[in-house]
């Protein structure tokens, strides 16, 4: 059943259920409007609720050229071929049957069929795409599972590519999403809870999660945080994620969103919760940390050795990202005894006919790179990459020429940019890019002390934060050693018999022990006693 907001409560005691004084504005909740009894009433209520909806089609028929039907649904939303052949066996109907329960047992030659007596259920199936039937003389509706409008076809996610790993991404039908993580976790008890979010756009929500893993307090308060949302429209999942996150003011994402079904499929397991919503690709999840941020689904995929350099990488790299800038303005302006001679003569040489303080320099190169890269996303994708990669080399080299920067300063926000795209997830890229600015005036006014005293600041800000109740800094703040094998480095999985204990779960193992223990005590799996034949004769390594 279909969870809705109600849009105006005031005259909902006083309405009346004759035809000739009902208001025809939709509203969301419709369920004190019954099913009437004769087709004429349905059919005129239908014809003045979508008046002037030029897509609403409702088809008047007769089973077997005496008792009268109608099939009613959004062209553009359904199959056509399906509403024909479901019309076409009503019309030649032997016995002339009436009854609404026997034609949805022996007559439809359609799947999915649901019954209802109410306009709330069936106004929201039809605007989803399903179909409706009505026959003279019965106050229930057939809803008939006959979908059919154009899909964009499953292709491999652009903004999380991988050189090894599933090559499909999420759609932006729901119930195709929804396939694709039942295709990876074949277990009734991967639940699939169905909401409906948005006054006119009655968006189709999906909460899924693994019963047998998931804390149910954790799958409670997302549902009484999405029940409490009340809002004209629903078109993409960030609207969600703005609503559910803890702290609303803070720069770091606390919600997870992704394009992948194995990372959905990876989180469950976890004992996290999905929420997908109709129209978009993106599914959410939560909770979300922030080691997660520097975490990839292709380090789960690849031998546990070069995921963990990646990762150190990674680490190295957003440290760099954060602080280069603000680094750079410090050293040059108050700790130039910091630097070796010839690189201190070499970068005073450099910044000699350069009008500005280190910090206008530094702010003028990042707020052109910055928006270089937003030209680069906006523009077509045929010339969007070159216009950013030409417009940065032909920008940088005319400042450094004309004197407006300096080349040392060129070289840092180049580091820093590239540094910055070693971030997996592009919510905490965004985050890193943020902070990037007030350290940057803070090095400026207070130099190596002032990036301290910053650090510090955001340290103890995440430290504070938390993500349905999981403290952000998890596993590392609290401090929780057995969880530390996925978080600086990446531990093979025969090392991860357990799930992340700093999440609420019902059942934190995650594999047997019987292997595991074999494996470490031969360092694999032995080959010494494979028999081979070399001629018909037997040889033993």
């Amino acid at each position: 059943m279909f969870k809705t907001k109600s849009r105006d409560k005031k005259n909902s005691d006083s309405k009346d259920s004759s035809l000739q004084n009902f208001d025809y504005q939709f509203i969301t909740e419709l369920k004190s409007v019954p099913v009437f009894m004769t087709l004429e009433e349905n059919k005129t209520y239908l014809t003045g609720l979508f008046e002037d909806c030029s897509d609403f089609v409702i088809r008047e028929f007769k089973i077997e050229e005496s008792v009268k039907a109608i099939l009613f649904f959004v062209d553009g939303l359904v199959n056509c071929e399906l509403a024909n052949e479901a019309m076409k066996s009503l019309m030649i109907l032997e016995g002339r049957e009436q009854l609404i329960d026997r034609i949805m047992e022996t007559t439809l030659p359609v799947s999915q069929i649901q019954q209802t007596d109410n306009y709330s259920e069936l106004l929201l199936s039809i605007l989803g795409g399903d179909a409706g039937l009505i026959v003279e003389g019965n106050n229930q509706a057939l809803l008939l599972g006959i979908r059919g409008a154009s899909l964009r076809s499953i292709n491999e996610p652009e903004t999380e590519s991988v050189i090894r790993g599933p090559r499909e991404g999420f759609v932006e039908n729901i119930r195709t999403n929804t396939s694709m993580i039942r295709r990876k976790l074949k277990t009734p008890h991967l639940k699939m809870k169905n909401l409906t979010i948005g006054r006119e756009s009655n968006t189709c929500v999906v909460v899924t999660y693994l019963q047998d893993i998931a804390d149910p307090n954790i799958v409670e308060e997302l549902l009484k945080r999405l029940d409490k949302i009340d809002i004209d429209a629903v078109l993409e999942s960030g609207y969600l994620e703005e609503f559910i996150q803890d702290s609303a003011f803070s720069p770091f994402p606390q919600v997870q969103y992704t394009e992948r079904p194995d990372m959905v499929a990876a989180a469950l397991l976890q004992g996290r919760v999905g929420i997908i919503v109709d129209g978009t690709p993106f599914v959410l999840i939560i909770p979300f940390v922030f080691v997660e941020i520097m975490q990839a689904s292709e380090d789960y995929y690849e031998r546990f050795q070069i995921s963990t350099l990646i990762r150190w990488l990674r680490y190295v790299f957003v440290i760099l990202s954060l602080l280069t800038p603000g680094l750079y303005v410090a050293i040059t302006t108050f700790h130039q005894d910091l630097l070796p001679t010839t690189l201190l003569l070499s970068i005073a040489a450099a910044r000699e006919a350069i009008p500005f303080p280190a910090v206008v320099e530094a702010l003028i190169m990042e707020i052109t790179f910055e928006a270089l890269r937003e030209a680069g996303i906006r523009l077509p994708k045929t010339i969007g990459s070159a216009v950013s990669i030409l417009g940065a080399l032909v920008v940088g080299q005319a400042a450094v020429q004309a004197g407006i920067v300096s080349a040392p300063m060129v070289i840092v926000v180049s580091i820093t940019g590239i540094a910055s795209f070693t971030i997996p997830k592009f919510n905490g890229a965004i985050a890193i890019r943020m902070l990037r600015f007030p350290i940057i005036f803070a090095a400026a006014f207070f130099g190596l002390f002032g990036i301290f005293i910053m650090v510090m600041f955001i340290l103890g800000h995440m430290a504070n934060l938390r993500s349905f109740g999981v403290p952000y800094l998890s596993p590392i703040g609290p401090l929780s050693s057995s969880d530390m094998k996925d978080v600086l480095i990446r531990a093979p999985w025969w090392k991860m018999e357990k799930r992340p204990t700093f999440m609420p779960l019902k059942d934190s193992i995650r594999q047997g022990d019987d292997l595991s223990n074999e494996i470490s005590e031969l360092g694999g799996q032995t080959g010494l006693n494979i028999k081979h034949t070399n001629g018909g004769e037997e040889d033993v390594h």
